[in-house]
């Protein structure tokens, strides 16, 4: 019994020095930053004119993310507010009779003294009536509300034929002994994008945003695997 007790404490510190030795945040593939392409320069020759054909200049547009690998920051200001509720009423009344039937003019009478356990030896006949009531009542409210705020600076993965882009980006913390992530993906239309090299998220089509977080507080704030077995539709109350 000493010995288990003794590997059970190893095992606890050896997780607990693993778990804090790893404190850096990890990063997403799917989320990675996008690098401009290398800018080949057109063979061809001058013809003396300022503007030159194949030339990425331009003179009479604001600094906006419009090529792959050009900065982007994405203003997160996401608030979703959600209620519903239902009232359920079932209510259900059935009656049958069975008159006593009547046989060569005569009604049948069960009546026999001690042969049969009746209460009273006349007037026993096949004569039956039945009746139910069901009823059931319910009611259920829930509501649901989040919010998110932030900025996130994210990078132009792609650009599509028609103009869009494609970005995509994470950002990573390391606070008081857990890690944050905020990852967000989409397209933009560069003509959302505002003259300081913004976007509200309301903006970003097909968007994909994501908080999460690990470490001690985390785990803190999940729910045991006997609470979920009790919370979860399989528990049969």
């Amino acid at each position: 019994m000493f010995k288990l007790m003794q590997t059970l404490a190893f095992a606890a510190a050896l997780t607990a020095l693993l778990t804090g030795c790893n404190t850096t945040p990890i990063r997403d593939p799917a989320y990675s930053a996008s690098y401009p392409v290398p800018f080949e320069q057109p063979k061809q020759a001058y013809s003396g004119s300022i503007y030159q054909a194949g030339y990425d200049i331009t003179l009479f547009e604001d600094i906006k993310a419009r090529r792959v690998g050009d900065i982007l920051t994405v203003q997160l200001a996401e608030s979703t507010n959600a209620s519903k509720s239902s009232t359920t009423d079932i209510e259900r009344d059935q009656s049958s009779t069975i008159t006593n039937p009547t046989i060569l003019g005569a009604t049948p009478q069960f009546g026999v003294p001690g042969l049969l356990p009746l209460s009273q030896t006349t007037d026993n006949t096949l004569e039956s009536s039945l009746s139910s009531a069901h009823e059931f009542g319910g009611a259920a409210d829930s509501a649901q509300s989040n919010s998110l705020s932030g900025d996130i600076t994210v990078t132009v993965a792609d650009v599509l034929p028609n103009g869009n882009l494609i970005i995509r980006g994470e950002k990573r913390l390391n606070l008081n002994q857990g890690n944050e992530y905020v990852k967000i993906s989409g397209i933009v239309r560069p003509a959302d994008i505002t003259t300081e090299n913004t976007i509200p998220s309301t903006k970003v089509a097909d968007a994909t945003i994501v908080y999460s977080a690990d470490g001690a507080n985390a785990d803190a704030n999940k729910v045991g695997w006997l609470s979920r077995f009790f919370l979860s539709p399989v528990f049969p109350l």
